[in-house]
């Protein structure tokens, strides 16, 4: 027995006026055929050492024996029913609307009632797929309020968001986790934190920043940094490709939320890349912005060919075979202190 808090009132099992505990106890009870063991919540009563339930706790008591038995037989509990819902900010009446189900399924499911496999499959679709629930959202767009439409597609889309943004950090974690040697990410742990913050301020300090650029001036800042310090500000492993140093999971990183570009049609495609909206290089030290600086004031300017020609220039480049790593010991014989 766990008392979770004590007062003084009526007993009921006595009658009389005391200091009577609220208490939970491990019960063990049979639901559907299954043996259950639950936390069951009483009023105990230190004069009759007896147990009481009201109307509350009877109900909750019930609802643990079932979530107790949806655990132990894999369904979703009651809880975890509310959190997918919640997760969308999404009403019990609207959720059955999206779904297609009875008005009052999903409010029995988070109270009383153990849905049914088929139910609690779908319920679990909408929690890991969003683009599900937002195709069944834009399906029921007629039953909901437009205001209620226009908040679920936003949380939906949000999530979207920040599901696409996870699998592009497994993606460029996975490639990294293949570079076993520590000096070809400048003895610095991979750090997407630092990469888009320094992709942000470069946007900022530098003038119509453009792909092929932005990938130069990241390599000589992490190079130059290493070079001072012994150690790159990134964790960036460098390719050296036909125009000059490329990170690894380049195209992956583009795509990382918290860096905002602009496309342009051209001869062919180009990426403009601009700071996200409110940014402030919290993340990087006096040093590292010193070394970004020093990169800014001398190639900030170049045009993309100029900076192309640098760094085709620089010994780290031309010692590298071509589509292999450059190690940053080359950052010793760096054009730039």
């Amino acid at each position: 027995m766990k008392i979770l808090k004590s007062e003084i009132k009526l007993c009921l099992s006595c009658m009389e006026e005391h200091e009577v505990n609220i208490v939970e106890v491990i019960e063990n009870e049979g639901f559907k055929g299954v043996e259950v063991e639950f936390p069951a919540i009483y009023e105990h009563c230190v004069i009759s050492d007896e147990y009481l339930a009201n109307e509350e706790m009877i109900r909750a008591n019930n609802l643990a024996v079932k979530d107790a038995y949806r655990e132990k037989t894999g369904l979703l509990t009651s809880r975890e029913i509310i959190g997918v819902r919640e997760k969308y900010g999404v009403s019990q009446k609207d959720l059955a609307e999206i779904l297609d189900w009875s008005m009052a399924t999903i409010t029995r499911y988070e109270n009383h009632q153990v849905q049914d496999r088929a139910h609690d499959d779908i319920l679990r679709k909408i929690d890991v797929d969003p683009q599900w629930f937002l195709e069944m959202l834009k399906r029921a767009k007629d039953k909901l309020s437009t205001k209620a439409y226009a908040y679920y597609h936003r949380r939906a889309s949000q999530h979207c968001r920040s599901q696409k943004n996870q699998y592009l950090i497994a993606s460029i974690r996975a490639i990294y986790a293949d570079l076993d040697n520590a000096e070809s990410t400048g003895f610095v742990e991979l750090n997407l934190n630092k990469v888009i913050a320094v992709i942000n301020y470069l946007a900022q300090q530098v003038n119509d920043l453009y792909k092929v650029k932005l990938m130069k001036l990241l390599w000589y800042s992490d190079a130059l940094h290493f070079k001072r310090h012994g150690r790159s500000i990134t964790g960036l492993a460098y390719c050296a490709l036909p125009m000059g140093a490329v990170p690894e999971g380049h195209e992956q990183i583009m795509m990382l939320e918290g860096v905002n570009y602009e496309v342009f049609l051209y001869d062919n495609i180009a990426y403009k890349f601009i700071p996200a909206p409110g940014f402030e290089a919290k993340c990087l030290d006096a040093d590292e912005l010193n070394a970004i600086d020093r990169i800014v004031g001398e190639f900030g300017a170049l045009s993309t060919q100029q900076i192309i020609d640098k760094m085709h220039d620089e010994e780290a480049y031309k010692c590298t075979d071509s589509r292999c790593i450059i190690p940053y010991s080359f950052a010793a014989r760096l054009s730039i202190d």
